[in-house]
């Protein structure tokens, strides 16, 4: 069949790459001039199952409205006009429960999981570079209450499927010796030794130059506008370039999918969440990290990709904006010098503000619309990385009529 693919983030590439393995003739739209240059530009490089808690949890909101007076809050809420960020809000606050954090988390980690697995046989399969390093991930943690509470939360991902296991400071030491000199700024750690960490626009890139290898076609600088339909099924994609027509389409364009689908009848619960970025030269220094990780009382997380570290923090509710200014920056670069002063070149950082699509749960939705020729692939939010090569492969099973390899409960469209 002809496969179109909306969308040429990670979330795209990953789904092109399944549909062509298939063999299925795949084309790929999108607006910029290359993949992922837009949300998978300047991502947390961390491929980790072993920190997919939900966002939505009981501490959720007190720290939103923390941040209305201090600006050193994780979670960070601005008002806006918008109505469609009130009723997403609202639908926020209403998983911001223990019972529903805990369904949220459970349905995250065994996407990730699963994820995990065809991220390997993807690799295996293309040899596709992206500066990928394994030997784990660490969760830093700075006090002995907040190491023991976070032990006992992370059963929820070791009984999951995720390996977990408990350090001591000199354990954070032995595991990463680049925070042996600060080892005593902590109580220990939680260590995932089955986390990875790589360059997600890397692979992006990468993969779409082994796809065009592949036979699979891409039209970049091409804007979707909307679409013709007939009857129950959509018959042409509209673009600013033409139209496009397929057997089968997959909308993957992240933020900007529910745009698409009001068209169609659906309101998809996907809003940005803006996150900050911060990519510094490690190459000449003395004591860069070996592995990555996340402070977890300031929740900057950290993955050395190559000779470069890339450090992300915050997510922001705050609409569709993408500016900038130094002073969301100032608790990142604090802490990553704190932990590795001579771990990079940190006058020469380069700085960035990208839009996660986040669902109030979480999880992405997947699978058919109202139209029986498109399939929805949006919505993994903060761990597009880790989640896309999993939801790729369930995408390309639905559309073959599979049945996949997880159960897909709260994550399938609401048709």
């Amino acid at each position: 069949m002809k496969a179109l693919v909306l969308g040429a983030g990670i979330v795209g590439i990953t789904t092109a790459y399944e549909l062509n393995r298939d063999g299925h003739e795949v084309t790929v739209i999108d607006r910029e001039p290359e993949p992922a240059n837009f949300t998978s530009f300047s991502n947390a490089g961390l491929f980790a199952p072993g920190h997919a808690y939900a966002w939505s949890s009981p501490a959720a909101p007190k720290i939103l409205l923390r941040s209305l007076w201090r600006g050193d809050q994780a979670l960070r809420f601005k008002f806006s006009t918008d109505p469609r960020f009130w009723k997403w809000m609202w639908r926020f606050w209403g998983e911001c429960t223990a019972e529903r954090a805990a369904l949220n988390t459970t349905r995250k980690v065994k996407l990730c999981n699963y994820s995990l697995d065809v991220f390997h046989d993807t690799v295996t399969r293309t040899g596709v570079d992206y500066d990928g390093r394994t030997g784990g991930l660490i969760y830093l943690y700075r006090s002995e209450a907040a190491l023991k509470a976070a032990s006992a939360k992370s059963c929820i991902l070791s009984d999951n499927g995720c390996r977990i296991e408990t350090l001591d400071r000199d354990g954070v030491a032995a595991r990463d010796p680049a925070l042996a000199p600060v080892k005593d700024k902590f109580a220990g750690a939680l260590y995932a030794p089955d986390d990875e960490s790589g360059d997600c626009r890397k692979f992006s890139q990468n993969m779409a130059a082994w796809l065009k290898g592949q036979g699979v076609t891409f039209k970049y600088n091409t804007t979707i506008t909307g679409f013709e339909k007939q009857g129950d099924r959509i018959s042409a994609v509209m673009t600013d370039r033409g139209q496009e027509t397929a057997d089968v389409i997959v909308l993957c364009l992240g933020v900007y999918s529910p745009h698409l689908a009001r068209e169609l009848g659906h309101d998809l619960a996907v809003y940005p969440v803006k996150g900050y970025a911060i990519t510094a030269p490690m190459a000449g220094r003395n004591n860069p990290p070996t592995i990555g990780g996340v402070d977890e009382e300031t929740l900057v997380a950290y993955a050395p990709l190559g000779d470069r570290v890339r450090v992300t923090a915050t997510a922001e509710f705050s609409g569709y904006g993408r500016s900038h200014r130094p002073q969301d920056f100032e608790t990142m670069l604090a802490t990553m010098k704190t932990l590795f002063p001579d771990g990079a070149d940190w006058s020469k950082a380069s700085f960035w503000a990208g839009l996660r699509p986040m669902t109030p749960e979480g999880t992405p939705i997947l699978g058919p619309s109202r139209m029986k020729n498109l399939w929805f692939n949006t919505g993994q939010g903060h761990m597009g990385w880790t989640m896309s090569h999993g939801a790729a492969r369930i995408t390309a099973d639905l559309v073959a009529g599979k049945r996949p390899a997880i159960a897909l409960d709260g994550m399938l469209a609401v048709t």
